[in-house]
C-alpha cells in the first residue's frame, strides 16, 4: 500500500493520459429587449409565467379577468405570501425587482409554488451570480410530486370500496 496514488496528476501519469483542464462555465444573462427576464414555473397542476425587471419590489399577479393585482390580495394567506418572498430573501435582492406573473391551473398552494419556481428561474437568468444561492436552497428544482390518478375498481387512487361479508 506504500505506492498508493493520491492525486489526479499521479493517476493520469500512471494511465498515460493528459489531465483535462477544468473549464469554468460562465453563464450569460438572458434578458429581452425591455430588460426583463422570463421563466416558467410549475408545481402540481399550476403553471406560472413570470417576468422580472429591476424596480421597487412590486409583485403583481394576473387574475383570470386579465387584471394585475397585488400578490397580498391574490394570495391572502400569510404562508403563501412568505413562499413568494423566499427566492428574494435567499438571493439577498429583496425589494430590487418588480415581478409580473400569470398563473393558471391548480389551487392556491400549487400556484404559489409555481410562482416561486418561476421567480427563482427568472432571477438566475437575469443575474447568473445568484444561481448558487438559489440552487443550494432547492428553488430551481421543479417539485415533481403530482396527484396520483384514480384506478378502476377503486374508490380513489388506492382506497378500496368498503368490504361487506354479507
Amino acid at each position: 500500500m506504500a505506492d498508493q496514488i493520491n492525486t489526479l496528476e499521479e493517476l493520469s501519469a500512471v494511465a498515460g493520459v493528459e489531465p483535462q483542464a477544468e473549464e469554468a462555465i460562465t453563464r450569460e444573462p438572458v434578458r429581452d429587449e425591455f430588460g426583463r427576464a422570463y421563466a416558467t414555473g410549475k408545481r402540481k397542476d399550476a403553471v406560472a409565467r413570470v417576468w422580472i425587471k429591476p424596480g421597487s419590489g412590486k409583485l403583481l399577479i394576473r387574475d383570470n379577468k386579465g387584471n394585475y393585482i397585488d400578490y397580498t390580495k391574490y394570495f391572502a394567506r400569510p404562508v403563501l405570501q412568505m413562499i413568494l418572498r423566499q427566492p428574494f430573501q435567499v438571493a439577498g435582492v429583496e425589494g430590487e425587482f418588480d415581478v409580473m406573473a400569470t398563473v393558471a391551473g391548480g389551487g392556491l398552494s400549487g400556484q404559489a409554488g409555481a410562482v416561486k419556481h418561476g421567480i427563482s428561474k427568472a432571477l438566475q437568468l437575469y443575474d447568473p451570480s445568484l444561481r448558487g444561492a438559489l440552487k443550494a436552497a432547492g428553488f430551481l428544482t421543479r417539485d415533481s410530486r403530482v396527484v396520483e390518478r384514480k384506478k378502476y375498481g377503486r374508490r380513489k387512487a388506492r382506497r378500496s370500496f368498503q368490504f361487506s361479508k354479507r
